[in-house]
């Protein structure tokens, strides 16, 4: 803001246009993913945030800035619909839950490293060490695996005996996952075809309204907000930003490492509950804190409320609610209205954070306590949809799970 002269619109707009990118990104990522496969749509997903780095090192106005935040947005829409799909069409039924979670646990260490560095280096410099993981990614996609889901719904039977073949190890029998595999994309192929509103039909009505709630609900509750402008609400509280930033950075890593054993342990559902039960509370200690500051006598304690509501909504976002959310996402829905619903629950994600990232720092300055109570309320909100309406996914196979779903309607 200094350095470019930036008014708290463009500063916000700077925030929250990563999710407009991210939007887009979404609705294009299922039929980017269906028509070239998951691993060349993660190689354009790594141009995409190259590009808006260079950007924004080079920015000389605040156009550059957000042409380049623009770029990475749609490069994240791309990722947060590849990764966990592409990893729960990969793995073993007995870890997928965990290598899902990983994905999450890697970006809270990209998270704490930013933090961290985030407080020693000029933004410039900084973004220069954000292009470094797009570039080793891009060149490490060339030695893994496609997908054998992708493979098998696109034909190509040799290859995805190959897949699998490599994914499980050279002495394992895969003749029945490969025939599982085969006959379910064939019976869905045979049910309905691959057209966008396939997925509209009565008989994924279940899975869809599951898929798109925990995505509203999740950045209802206030995550992208909280992350994107942590700075500023820890200035406001009167804490020491760079103090408060690093440990909520560094504080959800081994939480997050937590959350991969839980998955597989404990199950999707409970995980989610327990989780959303702590960032809601977390939400609340931070209102609660802002709502003292605006009485003399308790102005004292408001600094302490907001730091640990803060970390307390870190520790149980990081543990469960981010993994499971993604987690359950990606195994719900079948393979032939993947691409659309995925990329529907997406856009739904990228909107509401669009939404609710965008209006936080005009809110915040109306009412801080306000607007971590309204994201109190969504939080809490999440435990009855799980308990409800969410199923179980924990030791089943994504041809289980989507075969239940479907049947249920």
């Amino acid at each position: 803001m200094a350095d470019l002269g930036l008014s708290i619109a463009e500063y916000s707009t700077f925030g929250a246009i990563l999710t407009l990118g991210g939007t887009i990104g979404a609705l294009v990522s299922g039929t980017i993913a269906d028509m070239v496969g998951r691993k060349v749509t993660m190689w354009i997903m790594d141009l995409c945030f190259i590009l808006g780095w260079l950007s924004i090192i080079f920015a000389k106005s605040v156009w550059w800035l957000d042409i380049g935040r623009f770029l990475m947005g749609i490069g994240a829409g791309l990722l947060l619909y590849v990764a966990p799909i592409y990893i729960a069409e990969i793995a073993p039924k007995s870890i997928r839950g965990g290598c899902i979670a990983a994905v999450a646990f890697m970006v809270y260490f990209g998270f704490a490293l930013m933090f961290l560095i985030g407080n020693i280096l000029p933004w410039r410099t900084l973004a220069i060490v954000g292009i470094i993981p797009s570039l080793v990614q891009l060149i490490g996609i060339f030695f893994i695996p496609e997908s054998p889901r992708w493979l098998a719904k696109i034909g190509l039977d040799k290859e995805v005996e190959a897949s699998l073949q490599y994914l499980r190890g050279k002495n394992v029998d895969i003749s029945l996952e490969t025939a599982e595999i085969k006959d379910n994309v064939e019976s869905l192929t045979k049910l309905s075809g691959s057209r966008y509103l396939d997925m509209f039909d009565r008989r994924y009505a279940h899975s869809l309204i599951v898929g798109l709630g925990i995505m509203i609900l999740l950045q209802s509750g206030g995550t992208d907000a909280i992350s994107s402008f942590a700075s500023s609400i820890f200035i406001k509280a009167g804490c020491s930003a760079s103090f408060a930033t690093t440990t909520m950075g560094f504080i959800q890593l081994p939480f997050a490492a937590m959350g991969i054993f839980l998955l597989d342990a404990a199950g999707r559902r409970p995980v989610l509950m327990v989780a959303s039960a702590g960032t809601c509370l977390g939400n609340f200690l931070v209102g609660v804190g802002f709502l003292c500051k605006d009485y003399d006598q308790m102005s004292q304690l408001s600094a302490t409320f907001v730091l640990v509501g803060i970390l307390v909504f870190a520790i149980f976002y990081s543990m469960g609610v981010g993994g499971a959310a993604t987690t359950i996402v990606s195994e719900i829905f079948p393979m032939n209205i993947k691409g659309s619903a995925g990329s529907l629950a997406i856009v739904c994600n990228w909107f509401t954070s669009w939404i609710v990232t965008y209006a936080f720092n005009f809110l915040f300055e109306w009412s801080p306590s306000g607007v971590f109570f309204m994201f109190t309320f969504f939080s809490g909100l999440m435990i009855p949809f799980v308990a409800k309406i969410v199923p179980e996914t924990k030791g089943r196979t994504l041809e289980e799970i989507q075969a239940s779903l479907t049947l249920l309607n």
